[in-house]
């Protein structure tokens, strides 16, 4: 049975693998990729583009994701197949995010920090 009342969850971006180099990139160190940023594209489209030696996955670079802001992981973790825990986006980190596997598809939770902005803003 379903929840009657779900926590809230807002969309923010739908996140696909690229392979050349996209204009506005940032540099993300820890995955070794690099990223352009949702919201200056019409159809909020994050395009990640990883380098050879990067530590993600394959499963992941492959799998299209979409992602949600939320206030609190805890709620939309809970009792799912976590596919990446909580991690600190940006330096100094502007989000916490984390991975679940739903539905056949990737997961990405967003929790931003009180005046911070995407990697590039």
């Amino acid at each position: 049975m379903s929840d009657p009342h779900p926590p809230r969850k807002k969309f923010h971006h739908i996140g696909l693998r690229a392979t050349e180099p996209q204009p506005d990139e940032s540099y993300v160190a820890s995955f070794r990729c690099w990223v352009t940023n949702p919201n200056r594209h019409p159809q909020h489209v994050e395009y990640l583009r990883y380098e050879p030696d990067s530590p993600v996955r394959e499963e992941f670079m492959d799998s299209p994701h979409v992602a949600y802001e939320v206030e609190d992981l805890a709620p939309h973790l809970a009792g799912k197949d976590v596919f990446r825990e909580p991690l600190d986006l940006g330096d100094p980190p502007f989000a916490t995010a984390a991975f679940t596997r739903e539905h056949g598809l990737i997961v990405e939770y967003l929790v931003f920090r009180p005046g911070r902005a995407w990697h590039d803003q």
